[in-house]
């Protein structure tokens, strides 16, 4: 009987030194390991309140973009640049769309909280969310319209200038007599 007894201790003993120092081992492994997560951000839980606070930001920042590329839109049409001006009118149009966009989904999100709708609430907040992310790709975009300059009105002139060095015959014509050659007789044919 106190053979069993000591061998019942001996592994419990076993059992609780190999959970320990698994226990270690997973730490020394985890510090090892470099952060997996870089550039990744983690969603924050805001209250509703705290979202349609947040929400009041959102379309400040829309707005904010939109007075942007309005003002570069003012400043390509005096410049007389079509090309930049239909970029950034375009892009202006789309920013304008989510912004209107936004303060609908603004005004959702309001009456979710008002009504203690915690899921509508994030998903209205959600979307404002993506909403401002497009705007602001927008207004990146809107930085990136180009212009061209514009073109000299008036008489155009083309010159050619031919290289001397090139052989006076067209090598795009066929010969007169064409040339017929006989094909090889098989050595195998014959008999």
């Amino acid at each position: 009987m106190r053979k069993r007894g000591k061998i019942a201790w001996v592994a419990m003993t076993g059992a609780l030194v190999s959970a320990l120092y698994g226990v270690a081992d997973a730490d020394s492994a985890s510090a090892a390991r470099p952060d997996t997560a870089a550039g990744v951000q983690r969603q924050v839980q805001l209250s509703p309140q705290e979202e349609l606070a947040q929400s009041d930001q959102v379309l400040y920042r829309m707005k904010a973009a939109s007075t942007n590329v309005r003002r570069q839109l003012e400043t390509a049409r005096t410049q007389r640049d079509v090309v930049k001006t239909l970029c950034l009118n375009d892009k202006l149009n789309q920013i304008d769309v989510a912004s209107r966009s936004g303060g609908e989904r603004r005004t959702s999100l309001e009456q979710a909280v008002n009504r203690h709708d915690d899921d509508l609430a994030s998903h209205e907040f959600t979307i404002l969310t993506v909403l401002r992310q497009r705007v602001e790709q927008l207004g990146a975009e809107a930085n990136q319209c180009i212009g061209e300059e514009a073109g000299f009105v008036g008489e155009s002139r083309v010159t050619t200038t031919i290289d001397p060095n090139l052989p006076q015959q067209d090598p795009s014509e066929y010969p007169v007599t064409p040339v017929v050659s006989v094909p090889p007789v098989c050595a195998s044919c014959i008999k």
